[in-house]
């Protein structure tokens, strides 16, 4: 039979049929995808074949096959830096939402997830979320922030699940789409859902105070199937997000904005840090590109994977 994975447990996988039909299936052996080490062989989204087991009267579901991925999200693994961990695979888009405080949402964050997502030509849109919180200076962040990457070609939407703001908008985005939410715990991915479709009264949490950050709501990424004909990935929050597998050489390509000035370089593998006649760095001296993203830049072309945890949020 085959079907896609709706919900993985790390042992366990939820697994739904084009018909409907869940079973509750495991991995038949050890599987292992072009080189990929990975904690996680099979992630939520996949598609994947499996073979029907009766054990007393127990009707379980064994994995054997895993078609082959139009895309996935990917990041180290927290604790074994040499392996990474797959969020999801298959997704349309991803929206990554963003909040100014409660907890704050670094700018080298939004642009390491932007390159992994750009890597995989995964259409990205950027939600700042919690926007009825906000007075009148945290929202003239948002507005600078989202200026910055509009300016990039990204979509940016301000929303809010407490006051309704701009929900329709977000279904109409989704609508035909597998979409998968992704942030920091105490962003209020869980909420969001939960204004959007409320039947699914996904379980949240407070900030906490000591630490101004979310407190672990969604422990296994999990697909829902929602009523506008959309499909959802909830995810667990993101504490850091270290970029995977990517040459030094290849960073710059994954920023937009440097890109489409790569050309205009003397050098034509130049890395836009110190070579002589670097459109990018004259850019950056007249404020055509945005200094945080260039800082970022540089962090991910350090391997500085600490760096964007610790740092103060800068403009």
């Amino acid at each position: 039979m085959t079907g896609t994975v709706y919900k993985s447990t790390g042992s366990w996988y939820t697994v739904k049929t084009e018909l409907g039909a869940i079973y509750n299936c495991r991995i038949k052996g050890k599987f292992r995808i072009k080189g990929l080490k990975s904690t996680n062989p099979i992630a939520v989204g996949d598609v994947v074949d499996f073979d029907i087991e009766v054990l007393d009267n127990v009707t379980t579901g064994i994995i054997h096959t895993i078609h082959d991925r139009e895309n996935y999200i990917v990041r180290k693994s927290v604790n074994l830096s040499r392996q990474t961990h797959i969020i999801a695979a298959n997704i349309d888009q991803v929206f990554l939402l963003i909040t100014i405080n409660n907890p704050p949402t670094l700018t080298s964050f939004i642009d390491r997830f932007l390159v992994t997502t750009q890597a995989y030509r995964i259409k990205t849109v950027l939600v700042f979320n919690k926007m009825d919180a906000y007075d009148e200076e945290h929202v003239m962040e948002v507005k600078y922030l989202a200026s910055i990457y509009r300016k990039i070609g990204y979509e940016c939407l301000e929303v809010s699940a407490a006051d309704g703001t701009n929900i329709e908008h977000l279904k109409a985005l989704m609508k035909d789409k597998t979409s998968m939410f992704a942030g920091h715990s105490g962003v209020g991915k869980s909420t969001l859902v939960n204004a959007i479709e409320p039947g699914l009264n996904l379980k949240t949490k407070e900030i906490s105070m000591q630490h101004m950050q979310g407190q672990h709501t969604t422990t296994f990424a999990e697909m829902f199937d929602l009523s506008f004909g959309a499909r959802i990935i909830d995810t667990p929050g993101i504490k850091g997000f270290g970029v995977v597998d990517m040459d030094r050489e290849e960073v710059g390509d994954y920023f937009p904005e440097f890109f489409a000035l790569k050309h205009k370089c003397r050098f034509n593998n130049c890395l836009h840090i110190e070579e002589p006649q670097c459109a990018v760095k004259e850019a950056l001296d007249k404020d055509e590109i945005s200094f945080s993203r260039y800082r970022s830049y540089l962090q991910i072309l350090e391997g500085d994977d600490e760096h964007y945890r610790t740092e103060e949020w800068v403009k």
